[in-house]
């Protein structure tokens, strides 16, 4: 347990019931020049899915596509602007133990019932082309990262499974292809018993070999356009080590790593289930400088970086997986990524009821040990469960601007490195980095179920910024909660549908003015030209509920009514 929460009793006499007192917020008016480098886009938090998973997810084919998955991502979609398609990643574990059957009529068949849940591996058909298209077009827009096995078929990698799937995809996503994602987490190969005695003097190897054949390919040269991304490291390897071992003399189109803070992989134990940790914005600099020295390289070679997976707790999540602690967590990670130098991240989500998953069907599949039986039936209905991280893809579609954003970590109270701080705040310069456009404000205080009062922290806006600030609360009753979690006053329905008001909140702020920030919570202000994004992005034809009505509350401010207002536990949203 963090040190912070050791004592409870202390804890609720320093926030009592009364906000604490303001909090300064400095928002230079220009980043840093070490900031200033690293411009990210509205689609830089993009989606994982593992591939065992995605029958059920996406559907079976193009005529079984549930309603929930394209509401889910539309959701996201029709944030961003017109040139940013939405990021997909398609691979995992899954897809680097699995193979391309070309004449196969089902989208996934599952040959081994007996696969642990961490590595399932499927023979896949040309209906996943089919199926990723089809979304792609009812969303209005994917860009898809497809994972290429080095674990299967090793024997005949010159003309075999790889190249056979790299020509598929190529061919059938067309325009919607990003890339691909050549194996996946290498480093573990030999410490699973993959590959015994693999290391990256062999893997480099085993790279040379696989671009040569994709350079030959039946379909002509699949690399005259850089298309491939790796090594997808998690864990043993440094991405220095293996840039400069050889990867850095290929045309990569991105390097790629995947990181999760702590795992579950042999049960729960207190570290996997300290909630602590995800309230604590000091930890994040440790987790997101693990590689530093080789994203340095590579942002000197401008080759960009991607996480191609993160979440809570690897393995399947813990107790703590679905709690809004982790909502707020992984919002405050993809923003710490997008101020170290990353171009892209993507939250991972996996089969049913996985603890730290994006969202669930109804129910798990028909027969657990037999997942070539249809789940159809089930994914179609109604009733899917939302998982709390989900809503940072929402946040941060509205959080960063299409025309290029810079995001500098404020180091609002030291909170940078300092455990004991409740805050953290954000700077993000949009038009490429030139202007002042948001800043996104954290409040950690603590509650949970059995305490829920709200701690609220009032934060000073500096004056001169914007007559007028528009700002929109990530806020649930609790920080353990798992319910009743809303994004400008808007929760997730039961078929990825967004229900309730759409609430902004306007704040005459020309001289400076105050914003309480509901404990635990999050508030974006938008201080500078980005409109704020209004609407309903529930498909007609996918809504369960009634209709959404975009909701803004203004007033003038005085820092004594805020104080006023603060200690009342009076909630401005």
């Amino acid at each position: 347990m963090h040190p912070r929460y050791l004592f409870p009793f202390l804890s609720a006499l320093l926030w009592s019931s009364v906000a604490s007192a303001a909090i300064n917020v400095t928002f230079p008016a220009s980043p840093p020049p070490s900031s200033a480098v690293n411009v990210v886009y509205d689609n830089f938090l993009g989606i994982s899915f593992e591939l065992s998973s995605f029958n059920t997810l996406w559907g079976e084919s193009t005529t079984t596509i549930p309603p929930a998955i394209l509401n889910y991502l539309h959701n996201i979609r029709s944030r961003l602007g017109d040139s940013s398609p939405l990021r997909i990643r398609v691979g995992g574990n899954s897809m680097d133990e699995s193979l391309y059957a070309p004449d196969q009529k089902q989208m996934l068949t599952f040959p081994d019932p007996d696969a642990p849940s961490n590595n399932i591996p499927t023979n896949f058909g040309p209906v996943l082309w089919d199926v990723m298209g089809a979304v792609s077009k009812q969303v209005g827009g994917i860009s898809f990262l497809v994972g290429l096995s080095m674990r299967e078929d090793r024997p005949n990698w010159g003309v075999g499974n790889v190249v056979e799937t790299a020509v598929a995809a190529n061919k059938a996503l067309g325009s919607n292809l990003d890339g691909f994602l050549l194996g996946n987490e290498p480093d573990l190969y030999s410490g699973h018993g993959n590959i015994p005695g693999y290391n990256i003097s062999l893997y480099m190897n085993d790279v040379g070999t696989i671009l040569d054949s994709l350079r030959d390919s039946p379909s002509g040269n699949l690399l005259e356009s850089p298309l491939i991304g790796g090594p997808t490291i998690c864990c043993s390897w440094d991405l220095k080590d293996v840039i400069t071992s050889g990867l850095g003399n290929y045309r990569y189109k991105y390097y790629s790593m995947q990181h999760y803070p702590t795992h579950a992989c042999a049960g729960e134990n207190p570290t996997n289930t300290n909630i602590s940790y995800f309230l604590t914005h000091s930890n994040l600099d440790t987790f997101v400088s693990w590689n530093q020295p080789g994203v340095a390289r590579a942002k000197a070679a401008n080759t960009p970086v991607l996480l191609t997976e993160y979440n809570s707790v690897a393995c399947g999540g813990s107790s703590v997986s679905d709690t809004f602690a982790t909502a707020l967590w992984a919002t405050d990670v993809a923003l710490k990524h997008a101020a170290n130098n990353f171009s892209s991240v993507y939250l991972h989500t996996r089969e049913y009821g996985v603890k730290y998953n994006l969202f669930d069907p109804p129910s798990a599949p028909p027969d657990p040990k037999n997942l070539n039986v249809s789940s159809t039936e089930t994914s179609v209905k109604s009733g899917w469960k939302t998982g709390s991280v989900y809503y940072a893809e929402l946040v941060l579609a509205e959080v960063l601007s299409s025309t290029g954003s810079v995001v500098v970590d404020l180091n609002l109270n030291n909170s940078a490195t300092n455990p004991f701080s409740t805050v953290a705040a954000y700077g993000i310069y949009d038009a490429g980095g030139s202007t002042q456009g948001k800043l996104v404000l954290f409040n950690y205080a603590y509650s949970n179920a059995s305490s829920p009062s709200q701690f609220n922290q009032t934060f000073a806006i500096p004056p001169r910024l914007k007559e007028t600030v528009s700002f929109r609360l990530l806020s649930a009753p609790a920080v353990d909660a798992r319910t009743d979690i809303t994004w400008a006053g808007q929760t997730i329905g039961e078929v990825g549908d967004l229900t309730g008001e759409q609430v902004t909140t306007s704040v005459d702020c020309w001289g400076g003015c105050e914003i309480a920030v509901p404990g635990p919570g999050m508030a974006v202000v938008w201080v500078g030209e980005d409109d704020v994004w209004i609407g309903n992005s529930t498909l007609p034809e996918r809504a369960v509920s009634g209709g959404r009505r975009q909701r803004v509350e203004g007033w003038r401010v005085g820092p004594l009514f805020a104080m006023i207002c603060a200690g009342l536990l009076c909630l401005m949203h």
